[in-house]
């Protein structure tokens, strides 16, 4: 599936991963309808992916966490292309806190985004998805097959990502609609500056070596692949795939180096 004049829908797209998409969909001719809370950010991207590459792009202020705004967004959509090819459901927030010490709102928080955005965003795009046999893409992550310490709710949001999308898979086996399951390991994106810390305020800076990362934008070129190929899942680091298999062969072991990693993190929450 080539992506030129496909309408695809991108929620989070205001930053990191969900901007780098915009752009990269963009290039290859699709037409966008990109939402976020951040309005004003949204219509500056907009205007400037249709001045750079001649497409479409529809700016809808969403907070997907709330039903009626994705309901909208999704309504928006057709009313102004008729058709919806693609949603990426990309939006998400993260936090960093230890369980024992979190506020417990800021794990419904992140469940709120994380997963109901994708739930509430999918339940109202599916039947024009069907009617295109188009695709509906989870950006998930590795904590998604692998609990991280001071993520509990990130990793419980993206497990949840991915068990929906999976039995959504099967109840569209007959009908042409393609499901996708991204997983970037560590990018560098504003992630873990607005990751929520105990008490539900962002950290505002990050604790991780994002140089060593990858970019938004090689996430969002490995995604636009995906897409075109009809891939079922995209782990997309050696690190990734690594963490993966060893979580079912040698799950131990890898709690073990897990523990490691997350304890030479700046001011770390394992001690």
């Amino acid at each position: 599936m080539k992506l030129k004049d496909k309408v695809i829908i991108i929620t989070g797209a205001s930053s990191g991963i969900g901007k780098a998409m915009a752009y990269e969909f963009a290039a290859r001719g699709a037409n966008l309808v990109l939402g976020a809370r951040q309005y004003v950010t949204l219509c500056e991207i907009a205007q400037d992916i249709e001045k750079q590459h001649h497409v479409k792009a529809l700016a809808v202020q969403c907070d997907v966490s709330v039903e009626q705004d994705c309901r909208a967004l999704i309504k928006q959509t057709h009313l102004t292309f008729g058709r919806i090819d693609v949603l990426i459901n990309n939006a998400g927030i993260s936090m960093r806190a230890l369980f024992k010490d979190v506020d417990l709102q800021v794990l419904k928080s992140l469940m709120d985004v994380n997963f109901w955005g994708t739930v509430y965003c999918t339940k109202y795009a599916l039947p024009e998805i069907v009617k295109t046999k188009g695709s509906i893409v989870g950006v998930s992550s590795i904590a998604g097959y692998k609990g991280l310490p001071g993520r509990t709710g990130y990793s419980a949001s993206k497990y949840a990502m991915n068990g929906f999308l999976d039995a959504l898979r099967l109840e569209n086996f007959n009908t042409g609609v393609h499901i996708m399951v991204a997983c970037p390991g560590f990018t560098s994106s504003n992630i873990r500056n607005t990751a929520l810390n105990k008490h539900g305020n962002q950290q505002g800076e990050s604790t991780l070596e994002e140089d060593k990362m990858m970019t938004s934008e090689e996430v969002a070129k490995t995604i636009a692949d995906g897409l075109e190929n009809r891939e079922r899942t995209l782990i997309m680091t050696f690190q990734g795939k690594l963490t993966v298999f060893l979580n079912k062969f040698l799950p131990a072991f890898l709690d073990k180096q897990v523990y490691k990693v997350f304890a030479k993190e700046k001011q770390p929450l394992l001690k």
